[in-house]
C-alpha cells in the first residue's frame, strides 16, 4: 500500500510540475531529504522517482516562460569553479571509476539546487522550499525525540537509510541546522496553534540531537550557545533558558550517554578520534604530494598505505575540511573554505540592508537565522563527512536568493521614495510613504 501511495503522490505531482516549474524543486527536495521511499518494502524501495522528478524539472524550466536568472555574484563565481575543480580533480583520481560515479552524484546534486538558484524569486517561494526541508528532515527528529522519551534515552537515533544523515552524527548535525529554520518558521506564522506545533518540534529534534549520543554534536551545541549569547540582546533569559533545558536533559539521559560523552576528555584513548586524525593527517599527506588531491573516494587501504601514518586504519575523513582537502587539494580546500566565507558575507549583507524596513524584516530574520545554521555546520562539520551534502548547499542558495528579492524590493522602495517626494506626487500620501533606514 505505502508503494502504491508514494507512486500515486510522484507521479501525480509531474502535470504540476510541467506546469509550475519550481513545483519540482519542492517535490525533489521532499524525496532527497526525507528519502519516503525507504518507508516502503515493495518495487518502491530502489524505484528512481528523484530522477522522474528532476527529467519532469528539467523539461518544464526549458519550456517554461517564467523569469529564469542565476545571479552572478562572488559566491556563484566561486560555486562553479569550485564544481569545475572537481571535475578537474576526478580526472587525475586516484580511483577515477569511483571518483567519477562519486561525482556524477554531487553534480546531480548541485545541478538541482541551481535549478532553486533559477526558479525560486519570490518570499512564498523560499517559505515553501523552507517547509519542504524543514518537514522532510524534522520528521527524523520528531521521529527520534518520541522514541527518546519512550525509551528513556536507552538507544542511539539514527537517520534514513542510504541517505547523507543515515549515521546517528550527521543526523544530529543536519538537526542542529535545522532548530534555527524551524524557528523562523514560527515567525512567519500567526496560528497559535501552528506555532506551539513548531516549538514542540524543535524541542522533540533538540532531545533527538542529544539521544544521537555524538560528540560532535554536544561540542556544536556548546559553540552554537556561544554564538547565540555573544549575538543577543536577552543574554540573561538566553542563558538561564540553555542552563535550565541542559539541566532537564542531561537528568534524563541515562548513564551510558554520560560515559560516551566523557571520552572526549581521553580522545588519545578512543579509537574512533584516533582514526579521524589518521585519516585527517592522510588528507594532508595527499594534498602535499598532489596538486589536485586524491581525487573522490580515494579513501583506501592502498592510498593509506602510501599517505596515512596507521595504514592499517582506514577511515573517510569524517570533517567536511579535511575531506575536501582530501579529495581536491589545497585548492579545492581553499576555493570551499571561500564559499562559506561569502556565504556568511551573503547573510551579512542582507541583515545590514534590511535592518529597520518593515517589509524585509522576514528577509532580516531568515539571514539571522542562516548564520546560526552555518555556526552548526561549521562547527558540526569539522567532525563529520557532510562536505557534498544538499542541505548547506540549498541554505547558500536560499540565501542568496534572500539577497536577491532584498535588493529588488530595496528598489521597488527607492523609487516609490522619488516618486513620493516628486513635485507631481499626491500630498496626501507622502507622509505614509515607506522608509529606508
Amino acid at each position: 500500500m505505502r508503494d502504491i501511495i508514494l507512486t500515486l503522490i510522484v507521479f501525480g505531482s509531474l502535470p504540476f510540475i510541467l506546469r509550475n516549474a519550481y513545483i519540482g524543486v519542492l517535490v525533489w527536495s521532499w524525496l532527497s531529504y526525507m528519502n519516503p521511499h525507504r518507508f516502503t518494502w515493495g518495487f518502491a524501495y530502489s524505484f528512481p522517482f528523484a530522477q522522474i522528478v528532476a527529467v519532469a524539472l528539467l523539461v518544464a524550466t526549458l519550456f517554461s516562460k517564467e523569469k529564469k536568472s542565476l545571479p552572478i555574484t562572488g559566491l556563484t563565481v566561486f560555486w562553479i569553479l569550485f564544481i569545475l575543480w572537481m571535475g578537474f580533480t576526478t580526472l587525475f583520481a586516484l580511483h577515477p571509476d569511483s571518483a567519477l560515479a562519486q561525482l556524477i552524484k554531487v553534480v546531480k546534486i548541485q545541478l538541482i539546487i541551481f535549478f532553486t538558484l533559477m526558479l525560486i524569486h519570490k518570499k512564498e517561494q523560499v517559505i515553501a522550499l523552507l517547509w519542504v526541508i524543514v518537514g522532510s528532515i524534522g520528521f527524523f527528529g520528531i521521529k527520534g525525540g518520541l522514541f527518546t522519551i519512550l525509551t528513556a534515552g536507552a538507544f542511539r537515533v539514527w537517520g534514513p537509510p542510504g541517505s547523507f544523515i543515515e549515521d546517528n552524527n550527521e543526523l544530529a548535525v543536519a538537526l542542529l541546522m535545522l532548530l534555527p529554520l524551524i524557528y523562523f518558521l514560527k515567525t512567519q506564522v500567526t496560528n497559535i496553534w501552528a506555532q506551539r506545533g513548531l516549538i514542540l518540534a524543535m524541542l522533540l529534534c533538540g532531545l533527538s540531537v542529544f539521544a544521537s549520543y555524538s560528540r560532535g554534536a554536544f561540542l556544536t551545541i556548546g559553540v552554537m550557545s556561544l554564538y547565540l549569547l555573544l549575538k543577543t540582546k536577552n543574554k540573561v533569559i538566553i542563558l538561564t533558558l540553555l542552563f535550565i533545558g541542559g539541566f532537564l536533559v542531561l537528568s534524563f539521559l541515562p548513564t551510558q550517554w554520560h560515559e560516551r560523552i566523557d571520552t572526549i576528555q581521553n580522545y588519545q584513548q578512543d579509537a574512533s578520534a584516533m582514526g579521524r586524525i589518521n585519516a585527517w593527517t592522510y588528507s594532508v599527506n595527499v594534498a602535499n604530494d598532489r596538486l589536485t588531491g586524491g581525487g573522490f573516494n580515494s579513501w583506501s587501504r592502498i592510498t593509506f598505505q602510501i599517505y596515512a601514518p596507521n595504514p592499517n586504519d582506514v577511515h573517510a575523513a569524517h570533517s567536511i575540511y579535511f575531506g575536501v582537502l582530501g579529495d581536491h587539494g589545497w585548492i579545492g580546500l581553499l576555493l570551499f573554505l571561500i564559499i562559506l566565507l561569502l556565504a556568511w558575507r551573503t547573510g551579512v549583507w542582507v541583515r545590514k540592508n534590511a535592518r529597520g524596513i518593515e517589509e524585509l524584516k522576514w528577509a532580516y530574520d531568515f539571514a539571522y537565522y542562516f548564520q546560526i545554521s552555518m555556526v552548526a555546520y561549521c562547527t558540526g562539520g569539522a567532525f563529520l563527512s557532510l562536505a557534498y551534502f544538499d542541505f548547506p548547499w540549498h541554505l547558500f542558495a536560499i540565501i542568496l536568493i534572500v539577497k536577491r528579492i532584498t535588493q529588488e524590493q530595496l528598489e521597488d522602495l527607492k523609487q516609490e521614495q522619488r516618486y513620493r517626494a516628486s513635485p507631481n506626487a499626491p500630498q496626501s500620501s507622502l507622509a505614509t510613504s515607506s522608509k529606508i533606514r
